[in-house]
């Protein structure tokens, strides 16, 4: 059995490292405040607040096989890494692609230039200088997983949900779409996600991975999404400039279309994975997750409101003025 303390573990990705290692009959601890949710069954919650004193005091003097850090806060990360470095035999941080400089060359691996982190308030910074504190502290034992777009149940940022909710929601009417030439997707499903860094924690892997899925044309992604959906209605395709002058935003985010990118930042979904999968990484269909995220949104309630694409209102507003 070996011993895991996650940081955080009570929100998205967090709650399914714990949920699969509780199932796999793991000790695992998260250590949060715990205003995410619960814990799954089968998982210790300390609940503790990592900016108080004393915050690591009552994880500090055991000894772990292996801790996930998920936080790019630097106060955050230092605070960790000066309570648990060495409690630990193996450290997983959780990055993200976004700490690449450019996004303009596709397949574009580990090795590439970074973004210099200037200013902590940006996620990309953040999580530079987060790779960079963890690696000086915790050396030969690191592992950093740099994953991209996350999808799957549970998601709570919609930007892959988006479209196969607002397929679902009223399958036979039109649904405004950006122009999906030379765009790509690139996703992994969170549970896969979860079960690499699992793994890849249990077998002492150290280095520096593209935790990322295979690359999707963003109209196959749309096609298959419809197809899950029963959508019968006329996807609308807009050009960029259309929509950009109409204050439509990319990629995420309130009045957005979802995983529509800038040409100049298309290869941000095109990353290499080839690490990855030499050392395990797998991916679960694109179906499988469409038809999963579709259960989760009618669960949830497909007409809720978002953080990210536009509301329903939105889109009759847009559509009506580009038929016009």
């Amino acid at each position: 059995m070996t011993r895991t303390l996650i940081l955080g573990g009570t929100a998205w990705l967090g709650r399914e490292i714990a949920e699969q290692l509780a199932i796999q009959g793991q000790d695992v601890t998260c250590l949060a405040r715990g205003e995410s949710g619960e814990v799954p069954p089968g998982v210790t919650l300390v609940r503790s607040d990592r900016r108080s004193s004393g915050a690591y005091d009552l994880v500090s003097g055991e000894a772990w096989d292996e801790i996930v850090e998920l936080s790019s806060d630097a106060d955050l990360v230092a605070g960790a890494l000066e309570a648990l470095v060495r409690s630990t035999a193996h450290w997983t941080l959780v990055s993200s692609v976004s700490v690449y400089a450019s996004n303009a060359e596709p397949g574009a691996d580990e090795d590439a230039i970074l973004v210099e982190p200037s200013d902590l308030d940006d996620y990309a910074h953040a999580k530079v200088a987060a790779e960079r504190a963890t690696a000086e502290a915790v050396g030969d034992r690191l592992l950093i997983a740099r994953p991209g777009l996350i999808a799957g149940p549970g998601d709570r940022s919609d930007r892959f949900s988006y479209w196969v909710s607002r397929l679902a929601v009223a399958p036979e009417e039109a649904v405004l779409v950006p122009n999906a030439e030379d765009r790509y997707v690139q996703f992994i499903d969170v549970r896969d996600l979860a079960g690499w860094l699992i793994s890849a924690g249990q077998r002492g892997l150290t280095g520096i991975y593209n935790a990322v899925g295979s690359e999707y044309e963003l109209s196959a992604v749309l096609l298959a999404a419809a197809r899950v959906a029963g959508h019968t209605g006329e996807l609308i395709a807009a050009e960029d400039d259309w929509l950009t002058a109409h204050n439509v935003n990319y990629w995420a985010g309130p009045r957005s279309l979802p995983l529509w990118l800038p040409h100049s930042d298309s290869a941000f979904a095109r990353r290499s994975r080839s690490r990855f999968v030499a050392e395990g990484g797998t991916e679960r269909t694109l179906q499988d997750t469409l038809e999963d995220v579709l259960a989760d949104e009618r669960a949830r309630g497909l007409d809720r409101e978002r953080r990210s694409g536009l509301t329903q209102q939105e889109q009759r507003i847009l559509l009506t003025e580009i038929g016009a």
